[in-house]
């Protein structure tokens, strides 16, 4: 008698197009049989709630979860050195947004995919339950790193959800709203704290993101605090978690030595901050990745970095010319928030 050796495949890859038709918009899955009929403004929305749900109906502990792409042979980016990092939910934008996947893919992958980030771990990811006494000896905060990684998957998520128009202040205020909202998009940011961001008139900035379709108010002009993110995928694990990187973003956004400068170079400071690991003052980048996140075009981030290094921010840094990757030293950093 022969044992059966073949592995259980557990694919987790989903993918939506959107079809222009003269009545509206067609949402066509490939995973479901018949296509849905969507309104003209809400067809990007409902194609990303179309993915959550698909995600969430196909929860997987994370030892069986694979990397999608190298099991498609890698055909989702260019020839890499192969599949590294840990697991990734990583969505994808092709044929000019028109097409939308979400897979689960390695760290090595995702970073060599184009028009692509990384969702932040949500409600769709499987929670275990832990034993009282190993929850209590769970440390109170996060880490460094940690924050980090939270803020930089958030800015790599926005840079995909937002269009390329929304302004340097819009996103950082987009950035607080989304680290600062629960999974089902409801978000109440003080006023006080707004107005410590120095970004400006809030309520214009509001209904910029409003206008992008990313934001709506929970009432009708109610533009106060509290508001609703429109997109599904926005949220991010654990209240704590979620606060703690969002502080650790307004401090270095509004640092002492970023005093008087504008949105666009604190934005540039914070996605370079939140690309630097831990105890460790050089990095690099994908230049385009970059300033993606910064809602800029290269020449315009390159202005900036230039600015934040005439004002002794950055060490050095240097753009190769042939691989396109930005990396950069920071010196001391006075503006990075301190722990305590």
């Amino acid at each position: 008698m022969r044992l059966c050796t073949t592995r259980m495949t557990a694919p987790r890859t989903w993918t939506v197009e959107l079809r222009p038709q003269p009545h509206g918009t067609l949402l066509v899955c490939a995973h479901c049989s018949k296509p849905e009929p969507l309104p003209g403004r809400a067809a990007r929305s409902e194609a990303l709630a179309h993915l959550a749900r698909h995600a969430r109906c196909s929860l997987l502990p994370e030892h069986l979860r694979t990397c999608q792409c190298h099991e498609r042979g890698c055909r989702w980016h260019p020839r890499s050195r192969g599949c590294a990092g840990p697991l990734l939910l990583v969505l994808s934008r092709e044929l000019g947004g028109r097409q939308w996947r979400l897979a689960d893919a390695c760290a090595a992958c995702a970073a060599s995919m184009k028009e692509a980030c990384v969702v932040p771990d949500t409600a769709l990811t499987v929670r275990r339950h832990s034993h009282p006494d190993r929850a209590s000896r769970r440390p109170g905060r996060t880490t460094a790193g940690q924050e980090r990684e939270l803020v930089r998957n958030m800015l790599s998520y926005l840079a995909a959800s937002l269009p390329a128009s929304v302004s340097a202040p819009a996103r950082l205020l987009a950035l607080q709203c989304a680290l600062r909202s629960d999974p089902l998009g409801h978000t109440d940011v003080p006023a006080g704290l707004t107005r410590g961001m120095a970004l400006g008139c809030i309520a214009a900035l509001r209904q910029e993101l409003q206008a992008a379709r990313w934001l709506r108010p929970t009432a009708d002009d109610a533009w106060d605090r509290a508001a609703r993110l429109t997109d599904p995928l926005s949220g991010l694990p654990g209240a704590k978690a979620r606060s703690q990187a969002a502080d650790w973003a307004l401090r270095v956004a509004r640092g002492r030595s970023l005093i008087g400068m504008t949105a666009g170079t604190r934005l540039t400071a914070l996605v370079l901050l939140a690309h630097t690991r831990p105890h460790s003052n050089d990095s690099a980048a994908d230049a385009h990745h970059v300033a993606r996140m910064c809602g800029a075009s290269l020449p315009q981030l390159i202005e900036e970095v230039r600015r934040l290094a005439e004002h002794q921010l950055l060490a050095a840094w240097v753009l190769d010319a042939v691989t396109d990757d930005l990396s950069w030293k920071l010196p001391d950093l006075p503006h990075a928030p301190r722990r305590p």
